[in-house]
């Protein structure tokens, strides 16, 4: 592994909790993310893979250390991936007014055009391409899925969309599904993209879902009713408006009582992780 640098190691469920950092090329700076190895790995047969993206203000501790993903992820024997949630380090460009919804851990999963965001923000190509690569040259990889919450959903959905043939599955949590149509989204891909709302469209789930003739990744949403920011920031349900216009099948599931944290994650995390480990044939 000469270009990971180990940062931590912690045995958990039988597996390894890690942390690497590593040289980015694409965002030219040094990136850290997080890796649970489940204890399959041993075995030396090529190990299934969920990619999880987090949401604003994340690092790629916050799943690790707040989902309590690893038990059941030992059990199934499937690796988490856990990147970080933008480009880090002197010289990275960040919002001017310290805003927590642009700039440093809000890179929104987007390759930025415009200053002086693009000499870094290029989350998409890696979080699409560079660490996937990266991940194959140091470990025996099997079958990808992908998930995320909130912008990380946001994430996991348009990377599915664009690249179905990559992904076994998607699922999300109160995820951002129509960035063009929300404050968070406008003012994102506003800043990153430019005003062309033509450009726009490449990073909105609910343009390229509607675009498509067909779609047929299996998908998973789960959506907090006591959500401060379901009606504010729209999530989930223009997305499963647009499915049901497109007759595509997927399940939209709501529940009361829950919000936006990680307590709510936590509560459903088993769900999504044995929903994935069925459609990477890991059950029956």
């Amino acid at each position: 592994m000469d270009n990971l640098k180990e940062l931590s190691s912690v045995k958990t469920f039988g597996g390894w909790q890690k942390r690497f950092s590593h040289p980015s090329a694409v965002l030219d700076c040094d990136m850290q993310f997080s890796v649970f190895v489940p204890p399959q790995a041993e075995q030396g047969h090529p190990l299934p893979v969920l990619y999880w993206l987090s949401g604003l203000t994340c690092t790629d501790e916050n799943f690790s250390t707040k989902a309590g993903a690893q038990r059941l992820a030992a059990e199934l024997g499937i690796m988490l991936v856990m990147p970080d949630t933008s480009p880090r380090g002197e010289g990275v460009a960040d919002a001017p007014d310290g805003a927590y919804d642009l700039g440093l851990g809000a890179g929104f999963y987007v390759n930025a055009t415009q200053a002086p965001w693009q000499r870094h923000y290029q989350m998409y190509d890696y979080v699409s391409t560079e660490l996937p690569a990266l991940l194959n040259a140091n470990f025996k990889l099997g079958k990808a899925a992908i998930a995320g919450h909130s912008m990380g959903g946001h994430g996991a959905l348009i990377l599915a969309l664009r690249h179905p043939q990559r992904y076994t599955s998607v699922s999300a949590f109160a995820p951002i599904v129509n960035p063009m149509d929300c404050p968070w989204g406008q003012k994102a891909l506003s800043a990153y993209l430019g005003e062309d709302r033509n450009q726009w469209q490449q990073y909105d789930a609910c343009h390229l879902l509607a675009s498509q003739s067909h779609f047929s990744l299996p998908m998973l949403v789960d959506q907090g009713l006591a959500d401060n920011f379901l009606d504010t920031q729209k999530l989930s349900r223009p997305l499963q408006l647009v499915c049901q216009q497109q007759g595509i099948e997927a399940q939209f599931r709501y529940h009361q009582g829950y919000d936006h944290s990680y307590y709510f994650i936590a509560s459903l995390i088993d769900d999504h992780l044995r929903f994935h480990a069925q459609h990477l044939s890991l059950t029956e």
